[in-house]
């Protein structure tokens, strides 16, 4: 018996409908865990992390990263939405006359998930390069700058300095730019920035 058709659109049989269970699952399921990990992510990792620079620098408060955050094709962001995606197209698809089998249905919503996905990561890839980039070249401009020794530079040793930009307190590990030592407490003058090595010198 063939299934009724209304419009372009072909209503599911008994069999067809458990098809479209496992694809409203799976876009369920990705949806909630893509919303799930942004909620949780802001609001409750959102306070107690640092926030690196790309450069050496750690805020006191934000999200910590290095460098460009490791997204890749197995990532949970990636994996979410291909899971949602593959779900919708599913939906679609199975509602479709001509696509209505499974045996076409499933293969085109793996594509359309496999194409989101791809789609998802690119973006944010090139957001986070973005603003890597960005938050780079504002590390540049601190050479000149004053900051505080808060954890004492050895002679010929790596301490730990203090410094402000743009409102926000950062911290960096640290060289006495002639191989000095550096007290606790002491101002000293940002000289040069060598990858994530900063050098300084005494006023």
């Amino acid at each position: 018996m063939n299934a009724p058709v209304v419009g372009p659109f072909i209503l599911p049989t008994a069999t067809e409908l458990m098809e479209e269970y496992v694809y409203l699952g799976c876009f369920l399921l990705g949806l909630c865990f893509t919303l799930g990990s942004v909620f949780f992510g802001h609001h409750v990792g959102g306070h107690d992390a640092h926030f690196d620079l790309g450069t050496g620098g750690h805020a006191e408060s934000g999200y910590e990263h290095s460098g460009v955050p490791g997204l890749s094709a197995f990532s949970p962001t990636s994996i979410c939405c291909f899971i949602t995606a593959f779900g919708g197209f599913g939906l679609i698809f199975s509602r479709i006359p001509a696509t209505n089998n499974v045996w076409v249905s499933t293969p085109l919503s793996l594509f359309g998930g496999l194409l989101v996905a791809s789609a998802v990561l690119f973006l944010f890839s090139a957001m986070f390069h973005k603003t890597q980039s960005s938050s780079e070249g504002r590390v540049g401009t601190l050479v000149g700058h004053t900051a505080t020794v808060i954890t004492p530079i050895p002679a010929a040793g790596v301490g730990e300095i203090a410094y402000v930009q743009g409102g926000s307190r950062y911290t960096a590990p640290a060289r006495e730019q002639n191989g000095i030592s550096v007290s606790n407490g002491q101002t000293v003058r940002i000289t040069r920035i060598a990858e994530s090595q900063f050098f300084v010198a005494k006023l």
